[in-house]
């Protein structure tokens, strides 16, 4: 339980989840005080931001990420619409998770909790090196030669999915399914995109652990 003198910033440019954050104060005791993306100096000292991310710009929401850095690496947790995932880029800060609005007071809570945790309290199966690349699970982070690497949110859980179920082939389509959801209604030519992505962005080392099963789809050869 954090202490009583915790405080959490929540921006937002509207009501809609007011209530659903001020939850945290029925079940954690948390003071919550509210900013706006747009005007966040005049915040008092608090120990995590909640933001809203709708209508938030990927460079703005990396700029929040830079000020939170400045004021001593306060983590960030975001509210991102589900139709607004794949476009997401999370930014390159050490603590940082997102939750949809779709989720429960409780989920949002765990979430919380974790952010307000030991900085050093991910467990080793969190972070996975592959050669020169460091995937952290628990903050959907990805490092090559400890340089972040910009991956957008999908091309993140496509690299991670393939990465945490080595030497296993799988078509296009169960990929689509456990990345995407079932409720996915694009083609099968979104998976083949999205590996061609991650492929330049990771370096021609770990490209080649990606491999094109003919006939089938990808594996990730460890």
């Amino acid at each position: 339980m954090p202490e009583t003198e915790t405080c959490i910033l929540f921006m937002a440019r509207t009501t809609r989840f007011h209530e659903f954050v001020r939850s945290l104060t029925t079940t954690m005791g948390i003071e919550v005080s509210l900013a706006t993306p747009d005007s966040p100096t005049a915040a008092h000292d608090f120990s995590l931001l909640l933001l809203d991310a709708d209508g938030v710009r990927n460079d703005r929401i990396e700029q929040i990420g830079k000020w939170l850095d400045d004021r001593g690496g306060i983590p960030m947790l975001l509210i991102v619409d589900d139709e607004s995932l794949a476009g997401l880029r999370m930014p390159p800060h050490a603590r940082c998770d997102f939750v949809c609005p779709s989720a429960t007071p409780a989920e949002l809570e765990a979430r919380v909790r974790r952010l307000l945790g030991d900085e050093e309290s991910f467990a080793v199966d969190d972070v996975l090196r592959i050669d020169n690349l460091v995937i952290n699970l628990a903050t959907y982070q990805v490092y090559l030669d400890e340089e972040p690497v910009d991956l957008t949110l999908m091309e993140y859980s496509l690299l991670s999915f393939l990465a945490t179920h080595p030497n296993r082939a799988y078509s296009r389509e169960v990929l689509l399914h456990r990345v995407w959801g079932f409720e996915y209604c694009g083609g099968t030519r979104t998976v083949d995109v999205h590996i061609r992505r991650i492929r330049s962005k990771v370096g021609p080392q770990i490209a080649a652990h990606i491999t094109t099963v003919r006939g089938v789809g990808y594996l990730f050869k460890d």
